[in-house]
């Protein structure tokens, strides 16, 4: 049995070969979070061989698992993976077509148990063999939907009753290099009933007070001032104070995900994403929150009317009459000029904007 296990292949499709730039970056950014849901989801002591651009090469040498076993590790990394798509689509800030359609990449998974043995290549054990080369030609096969689990007949030889009542099996064969494989496999997109509803993060302050508001009407549509508000990357160049700001989570930002505010003064200030609220038809709204919970700052951008759109900065603070008090005694008319300012700098930011294509 030294020589023997099982190879198990969870692979990601769905995604258009995108040509915008940020697109291209969106997706990577979804991939890799992706795989790693699915690398974080293993429970079964499988090992990674490697990672094969949407797929991940799994092994596990020894005897064949057993098949509820088999059929728990499958459910566990389908459903995670879903899971986090679900949410990310709840939370997600970006418009481009990447993060917009990334709710409806798809995940198959392909078992197979044969022979095959390890080789080394710095850190990692790639595995070669006969049997490797037939589950890699197993995953491009005439299975119309791209959400199953693939069993070859060296795991499965009938139909299983009673592993999950809502299954329904199907039998195939594919024509390899090493002769006719019989497979079986079944439909997983029942699974995604069965994912909980997304919960609201609750992360807005729950009492609090506008302290200051200011708006400017800029001669641009609403998904470009859109766009260049909510991205992080461009606020530096119009907001009065802010140096840079960073990203302190590798995945894309969402309702949820921190960034921290680096000011031209020195001082760092952390902040996680409250809110978002889409309709450009009508109006976006955008809040940040410090990570201490004492202050918001909302970004309300609206349609004037045909020509101009209007961006509404409304600074609030937590409820706190003595904190409110010393905010409009000392730092107020500061920081309204500030935002003011900053509105007056977002006009030739904005105006030099190029929205990707399909944002």
């Amino acid at each position: 049995m030294d020589n023997k296990g099982l190879l198990f292949i969870p692979d990601i499709s769905g995604f258009t070969r995108f040509v915008n730039e940020i697109e291209i970056e969106h997706s990577r950014f979804i991939i890799q979070q992706l795989l790693e849901i699915l690398i974080n989801a293993n429970e079964s002591g499988l090992e990674i061989s490697e990672v094969e651009g949407d797929a991940i090469l799994f092994y596990r040498f020894g005897e064949p698992m057993e098949l509820e076993t088999l059929y728990r590790q499958v459910e566990k990394m389908f459903c995670a993976f879903h899971q986090h798509l679900i949410s990310y689509n709840h939370r997600r800030i970006c418009q481009c077509k990447a993060c917009v359609s990334a709710v409806d990449l798809t995940l198959k998974v392909i078992t197979h148990y044969g022979e095959f043995t390890t080789y080394n290549v710095k850190q990692f054990n790639k595995l070669i063999g006969k049997d490797v080369i037939v589950a890699h030609q197993l995953l491009k096969n005439d299975i119309e939907q791209h959400e199953y689990w693939l069993v070859t007949g060296s795991l499965l030889q009938e139909p299983p009753a009673g592993l999950a009542r809502w299954m329904k099996w199907n039998s195939s064969t594919k024509q390899t290099e090493s002769g006719e494989i019989p497979f079986h496999y079944t439909q997983l997109s029942r699974l995604k009933d069965e994912i909980p509803p997304e919960m609201p993060a609750g992360l807005e302050l729950e009492e609090k007070v506008k302290m200051v508001s200011v708006s400017r009407d800029y001669a641009v549509d609403i998904k470009t001032l859109v766009y260049t508000v909510v991205h992080f990357e461009f606020r530096h160049q119009w907001q009065v104070g802010v140096k840079a700001v960073d990203e302190v989570e590798h995945f894309l930002p969402g309702v949820g995900s921190r960034h921290r505010h680096v000011l031209d003064n020195g001082q760092q200030v952390m902040m996680y994403t409250s809110s978002f609220a889409y309709n450009p038809e009508e109006k976006i709204l955008f809040s940040e929150t410090d990570e201490k919970r004492k202050s918001s700052t909302y970004y309300t951008i609206e349609k004037s009317d045909g020509h101009t759109t209007r961006l509404t900065m409304d600074f609030y603070l937590q409820k706190n009459p003595v904190r409110q008090l010393l905010f409009t005694l000392t730092e107020k008319k500061r920081m309204e000029a500030a935002l003011r300012e900053s509105l007056e700098r977002l006009d030739g930011v904005v105006k030099e904007m190029v929205l990707p294509l399909e944002f």
